[in-house]
């Protein structure tokens, strides 16, 4: 075979596979150059989802004739110099207007600040076809006309013209966040206009452009520093939460990146908060020295490599979840909304009205109302097994279909309010300042329980109680032998077993904490969940996994009828526990509603 030198033109063609992968990622090129030049408002026109049209319009600093001719041809740049390790802006590469031109119809209109006129050029399938004088206005104007038509088989590989313009759209709303001084406009034949007016120094405004204003009404702020990386940005409060990741947006210097470590670092900061299925709400941005870490993994600038990605990681972990800890507990917006849709006004034509005598205080099959001194001849049951709870003040007792509190009494005073009733068995409804709540008695008794353990686990090992008769589970042998590779660190967490023959465990000790537990059930749960981890890696970084598990089958179930101080109670320590506003597996704990709310239910506001 003979080698041979290829062409400009192909060698660009071969670039821009790689740069220009489809209509987005020429948006993305564009506007990062529009913003490199300094432009404080930028517009974006497309057609045909980015394929038959994209413009970029900006106010940046501008280019003369001479920059335009070097523009167009490969590794010209203005950005960088000698070396790659002070990279402080977006672009640096000089490869995403010669990779365009080499397979489209590109032109670029230019006028410097200073200058009485401006200079237009044009390329097309990588050749230069004028560079000439026109008319315009200061600033540059980039348009991209019949994208790969140099290169007909990459339009095949695109997606429909709503897909990619649904893609340009994202491109958008990443550099709007990372840039709120900037004020962008999309707008098209494709397309509805959007338009994101600047916002100055106010990231949260402008975050709530893109996000919707419920997401400025559930997030915490975030600002953290170690050892010379800065983290700032905000995080959903975890009830706030989306079917996808869509909606996590981080920043390293300024620069939009989709890097996986960045990624993993938010899931690993809401463990145990959101449910399977489902993800945070969070905005990140990152600052270090730009020796610290390398943009030029790939062409697209999209993935980064940090010097310490560990040190990376335990920054975004720590913050996350101290402001987690913080203020992470309190009920998403957007909760009580979704209550508020479900109720409807007035009766239903279909209801009947029992016949006099047909229910008995307190005999209703499925007892749906409890008043919060138990009331309907209810008897007293039994304080939480194994979690201490703090004692409540004693608020005054409701009589049934009784004004629970009189006029002249001061509402309750506590964040979460004083029990007023317990609805079928399962719901504690409280009276606060301004409204009330509704917990989910297992869901918040199971936080309150991981919380125990969890906090037992960083000091000692956690107490357990004998069974006067061991508990036996049979299970498959293979199962049996998972458990029993891990049965020391089991045991740190109160659960004592042992083998039972080659299909069998035997339950000696369960967690005190847990009070009467579901030995059988526990077991065959954490055989599964073992299950499904490399059983070459020891147990202790799944602890707090099985603390989970365990506070789970340990928890207050729903249906048990509970006496007013025990509601009180478990409010009082729910308002002290870090986490409380969901459980374990990510569901709300409890809803707020104001009264404000309901007084719209009635239509008095």
């Amino acid at each position: 075979m003979v080698i041979r030198q290829l062409s400009e033109t192909l060698i660009n063609q071969i670039a821009a596979g790689e740069v220009i992968e489809r209509p987005a990622s020429a948006a993305k090129e564009l506007i990062e150059n529009a913003l490199d030049a300094g432009a404080t408002r930028i517009e974006i026109a497309t057609s045909g989802g980015g394929k038959g049209l994209l413009r970029v319009s900006d106010n940046g600093s501008g280019m003369d004739a001479a920059d335009l001719e070097l523009a167009v041809k490969r590794h010209c740049t203005s950005k960088i110099s000698t070396t790659l390790d002070d990279i402080r802006t977006l672009g640096f590469r000089g490869e995403a207007l010669p990779s365009i031109g080499s397979v489209a119809k590109l032109s670029i209109s230019s006028r410097r600040k200073d200058s009485a006129g401006g200079t237009e050029i044009a390329v097309a399938g990588g050749k230069i076809l004028h560079l000439r004088p026109s008319a315009s206005n200061p600033g540059t104007i980039v348009e991209v006309r019949d994208l790969f038509f140099a290169t007909p088989a990459r339009l095949k590989f695109l997606k429909t013209e709503k897909a990619e313009a649904a893609a340009i759209t994202e491109v958008v709303k990443r550099m709007a966040i990372a840039f709120p001084g900037v004020r962008f406009v999309l707008s098209g034949t494709d397309r509805s206009t959007l338009e994101f007016p600047a916002t100055g120094e106010d990231h949260l405004a402008r975050m709530a452009q893109v996000l919707g204003k419920e997401f400025r009404d559930n997030a915490i702020e975030l600002d953290a520093e170690r050892e010379g990386i800065a983290l700032t940005g905000f995080a959903g409060v975890p009830t706030f939460n989306r079917g996808n990741s869509a909606h996590q947006y981080a920043f390293v210097n300024g620069r939009p990146v989709q890097d996986k470590l960045i990624l993993s670092a938010i899931r690993g900061a809401y463990a145990e908060t959101i449910p399977a299925g489902r993800y945070p709400v969070a905005v990140l941005s990152l600052s270090l020295d730009p020796a610290l870490v390398d943009v030029n993994v790939h062409p697209a600038k999209s993935d980064v490599r940090f010097r310490d990605p560990g040190l990376v990681r335990g920054l975004i972990v720590g913050a996350v979840r101290e402001a987690l800890a913080r203020d992470g507990s309190r009920a998403a917006t957007t909760g009580a909304d979704g209550m508020l849709r479900s109720f409807r006004s007035g009766f239903q034509p279909g209801y009947q009205r029992p016949a006099q005598g047909a229910w008995s205080a307190g005999t209703s099959p499925s007892r749906p109302f409890q008043t919060a001194n138990g009331g309907f001849g209810a008897r007293p049951q039994a304080s939480f097994d194994g979690l201490s709870m703090p004692a409540a003040r004693a608020e005054p007792q409701a009589q049934p279909w009784q004004q629970s509190r009189s006029a002249e009494e001061p509402p309750p005073r506590y964040p979460l309010g004083a029990a007023r009733a317990q609805i079928h068995e399962n719901y504690i409804v409280a009276q606060t300042d301004d409204g009330l709540v509704i917990v989910d008695q297992h869901a918040a008794h199971e936080r309150l329980v991981f919380e125990a353990m969890r906090k037992a686990l960083q000091s000692t090992q956690l107490p357990s109680q004998v069974l006067l008769i061991p508990e036996i589970v049979d299970l498959p042998e293979e199962d049996c032998d998972r458990l029993m590779m891990h049965a020391e660190g089991l045991k740190g967490l109160g659960l004592a077993i042992e083998r039972f023959g080659p299909g069998a465990i035997a339950v000696r000790e369960t967690p005190a904490m847990l009070g009467e537990v579901d030995a059988q059930g526990l077991i065959r749960q954490l055989a599964d969940e073992i299950a499904e981890w490399d059983t070459a890696s020891g147990l202790s970084a799944k602890l707090e996994y099985v603390a989970a598990t365990m506070a789970c089958h340990g928890s207050v179930r729903s249906g048990r009828r509970l006496r007013p101080e025990e509601m009180n109670a478990l409010l009082r320590q729910m308002e002290m526990t870090p986490g409380s506003g969901q459980c374990n597996h990510g569901r709300p704990t409890y809803i707020e509603l104001k009264l404000s709310d309901i007084e719209r239910l009635f239509g008095r506001s």
